[in-house]
């Protein structure tokens, strides 16, 4: 328990955060359900620290579920950042509802174009699957932004040797890999299945050289 909100109130709450109404494919815009970004964050406050009382950053926060939960967990700011309006606005919506757009900001912004500095930034960037490449400028903008970083990333061999590499040639470190299971919902015409169940890595990353 954190306060006096536990882990299954945290979901429960987030659970009224809406899905996007019309995801775009090529954004790769899934929602991770409300147990999962609950399950998330509560790793990341009980274990790290890293969200009450900090200043946290979502890039392509989508409808805005880690936003909105760190808020929800104590942030004193959380912002969130996406290219897509009609997110920004669902969650705008949501954080009104739960009380916490007092503490939560919305910016739409290309995530290579961010000019903030904040504590924390938690991120669940596009893994690439559509669009190569497509978390690389989140990680990158993520360590211009803060000397912590979360990042979710799908999970392969290949891939953890990679973003180890790519984060240290960023002047970054990878101090805790922590492997997760995520579950896709049907959310575009090419999915067949009635879920979809996906390993991830949820890496922790702080800045080796922050302010040099």
């Amino acid at each position: 328990m954190i306060g006096s909100l536990t882990r299954k109130h945290l979901a429960i709450l987030l659970s009224k955060v809406e899905e996007h109404p019309t995801p775009n494919v090529r954004l790769e815009q899934y929602t991770l359900s409300s147990e999962e970004v609950s399950d998330l964050l509560w790793i990341i406050e009980t274990s790290f620290s890293d969200v009450s009382g900090k200043v946290v950053v979502d890039l392509g926060c989508g409808t805005g579920r880690l936003t909105i939960g760190s808020a929800l967990l104590g942030a004193s700011l959380a912002v969130g950042v996406d290219v897509d309006e009609v997110a920004l606005r669902v969650a705008s919506r949501c954080a009104k509802e739960l009380k916490v757009e007092h503490r939560t900001a919305w910016i739409r912004g290309f995530v290579p174009h961010v000019n903030l500095k904040a504590d924390v930034v938690i991120q669940n960037p596009p893994y690439g699957v559509r669009r190569a490449k497509a978390d690389r400028p989140f990680i990158e903008a993520a360590l211009e932004i803060a000397p912590v970083v979360y990042s979710l990333h799908k999970y392969s061999e290949k891939s953890r040797k990679f973003i180890r590499e790519y984060v240290k040639s960023l002047g970054g470190e990878i101090d805790k890999v922590i492997p997760l299971e995520i579950t896709i919902r049907p959310t575009y015409g090419f999915h067949i299945k009635r879920a979809y169940k996906v390993k991830v890595d949820l890496y922790r990353v702080v800045r080796a050289r922050w302010g040099t």
